[in-house]
């Protein structure tokens, strides 16, 4: 606004009486290098009687330049750019019945059309999206030995792919959105899209190709994870999960996680290795095949103790409870081999329950946070589901007695 009022100043011509005034003063006054008149004849719609419509006109044009005609879009474009005031006015284009007035508006309605047709290509893209939200997970590569085949999808998941070929992934993405790839096309996968909010794949980018979102989205939703979430209400809680799977570089750890991650995972799968070898004819309900949910039941301890809980309570059923008390509770060994061998003199008997239905109380140290939580697994009964009120009763007392009332020091899982 302030170039604006200099060049009103700058054409609007001194009066008589304003030019004696600023002599008596001993004021020096500005002289332009060129004629007012020239000036205003350059621009023909800047006098002292407009300037206060031309003022509202370019305060409209702040709030949205749609709402201003498209010259004066283009005038206040220019005068933002720096442009001097004769160069930045450029005449509307005639409306006349001349071949040159026709090609003008068959210009303006050729670019309706292509506006409307940017919008309809952004609504697909961001259908796009959503379908790969809702119905990723039928075609993630869960089959690691590829024995069947999940689904409606036969082509073959392309892991770390980098280039999307439109050839190959037609028909895929057309099977994924159920009813067509919404008038998307193959010379559309290298033009730039404005992502929706309700997407977390740009990062910190809020435009991206659509051959990159194509491939952001295979690499959050069609790997070796099928994330199904599109069914709960709550969009807070749609919003965390997005924001968790779909962040670029959100699966890149350091050095330092991969060793404990690595770590975690072996005493997970020798701890099963050992029981297989040593007592094979036992029944103990391994963990073969599941092994990774020591190391994620580490990490969610390690995170919920760096937020300030104290008291984890967990409820399991049968399969994985004797790794779960070695290695996540930390059950001594001692006392979890002494019930396989009779020959053994187990320290503490308990109840004589058999060994895949005790459960576990232990406070220690995390090493992560450096603070005291106390990790317990119930005991087990005959029929599993009623652990559930269990552990929920168990849960609720120690909040009251420790003095949650928001519930954020005591947690449970099941």
């Amino acid at each position: 606004m302030h170039r604006l009022r200099t060049t009103f100043a700058r054409l609007r011509p001194l009066t008589a009486a304003q030019t004696a005034q600023r002599l008596s003063r001993g004021l020096r006054t500005f002289q332009p290098t060129r004629c007012p008149n020239e000036s205003v004849a350059a621009e023909p719609f800047l006098n002292g009687t407009s300037s206060n419509y031309m003022e509202e006109m370019y305060y409209t044009w702040l709030e949205n330049p749609r709402n201003v005609h498209k010259s004066w879009d283009i005038f206040f474009r220019n005068a933002n750019a720096g442009a001097l005031p004769g160069a930045a006015y450029q005449s509307p284009p005639p409306l006349s019945r001349t071949s040159q007035g026709i090609a003008s508006v068959q210009a303006l309605a050729g670019g309706q059309v292509n506006v409307e047709k940017l919008v309809e290509d952004h609504l697909a893209v961001q259908s796009l999206i959503r379908a790969y939200q809702v119905r990723g997970h039928h075609i993630a590569k869960l089959d690691p030995l590829d024995i069947s085949c999940v689904d409606f999808d036969d082509a073959p998941c392309a892991v770390g792919f980098q280039n999307v070929e439109f050839s190959r992934y037609k028909e895929r993405l057309c099977k994924l959105a159920a009813g067509g790839f919404y008038g998307l096309a193959e010379s559309d996968l290298d033009k730039v899209f404005r992502l929706p909010t309700t997407t977390f794949i740009g990062g910190n980018e809020s435009v991206l190709p659509l051959r990159e979102i194509i491939r952001r989205l295979e690499a959050a939703y069609c790997q070796h994870i099928g994330v199904e979430f599109m069914f709960i209400n709550d969009v807070e809680q749609c919003q965390w999960i997005r924001q968790k799977f779909e962040t670029p570089g959100v699966m890149q750890f350091s050095l330092e996680e991969k060793r404990t991650l690595l770590g975690r995972m072996i005493r997970s799968t020798r701890f099963e290795e050992f029981l297989q070898r040593k007592w094979s004819s036992e029944k103990r309900f391994g963990l073969e095949g599941c092994e990774s949910l020591i190391p994620a039941l580490k990490t969610i301890i390690d995170r919920s103790s760096q937020s300030g809980v104290e008291s984890v309570i967990m409820g399991m059923p049968h399969r994985g409870r004797l790794n779960v008390l070695a290695n996540v509770i930390r059950k001594e060994l001692e006392q979890i081999f002494c019930q396989f061998d009779s020959k053994l003199e187990a320290a503490d008997e308990g109840s004589g329950d058999v060994k895949y239905h005790l459960g576990m109380y232990h406070k220690r140290i995390n090493r992560v946070s450096d603070r005291y939580i106390t990790m317990s697994l119930m005991a087990n009964p005959s029929h599993l589901e009623a652990v559930d009120p269990v552990v929920q009763g168990k849960t609720k007392a120690e909040q009251f007695y420790c003095g949650d009332t928001e519930g954020k020091r005591v947690r449970w899982s099941r």
